[in-house]
This record gives C-alpha cells, sequence and structure tokens, in this order.
C-alpha cells in the first residue's frame, strides 16, 4: 500500500530537504521501517534502539494519533497520510537569580 509520509522541517535534513515521500508498506511499523531503510538518517530520529516511538514524537494515520488506532500496528491503505511530528520546546529561560523586569514609572 502506498501512503505519503510528512516530514517535518526539523527532520528534513535526514530526507535531503523532502517534506513529503512515498512509503509502501502495510502498517505504520513497516512504514518506519522503510523510512529508516531509505534515509538513515532518520534512523533514531522517530523510534528508539528497541522500536518504540520517542515519547517526543507523535504519530498521525490521516490525522488521527496512532495511540487511539493500532500503533505501529495501524494498518496503512493507498492514499493515506502519515504525520510525523515531534515536540517542540524552546523559549528564553530566565534563570532564577536573574533581577525580575520592572517597569519604570
Amino acid at each position: 500500500m502506498a501512503a505519503m509520509v510528512y516530514i517535518p522541517t526539523p527532520f528534513r535534513r535526514a530526507t535531503n530537504n523532502h517534506d513529503r515521500v512515498e512509503v509502501k508498506a502495510r502498517d505504520v511499523g513497516g512504514a518506519l521501517d522503510e523510512l529508516e531503510r531509505t534515509w538513515t538518517g532518520l534512523k533514531g530520529l522517530v523510534r528508539n534502539e528497541q522500536g518504540q516511538v520517542h515519547h517526543h514524537v507523535n504519530i498521525y494515520v490521516n490525522s488521527e494519533a496512532i495511540e487511539s488506532l493500532q500503533g505501529l500496528g495501524t494498518p496503512l491503505k493507498d492514499g493515506d497520510e502519515l504525520t510525523l511530528i515531534p515536540a517542540l520546546a524552546g523559549g528564553a529561560g530566565v534563570p532564577p537569580s536573574a533581577p525580575s523586569p520592572r517597569r519604570r514609572s
């Protein structure tokens, strides 16, 4: 079954900047296997050494989280869209010892 995989910006360096790639797999786990074989730079970004999806990565099939489906065993059909979404964090942290900004009157 051919499915289209959306590659998020933080992972695109591993796919030569492709934002979408096609995979032929029966289920989500097989799709990830194919992705990691084809784009070796993705290995370790989505799953750990045991093959489990990292906690900071969410995977969707046609906008539905695989956790609410059949996990990595979620079947794929022709035309399905698989989306990989890594959690993003950041911001300008303020050290605890930094003075808080005050407004002048």
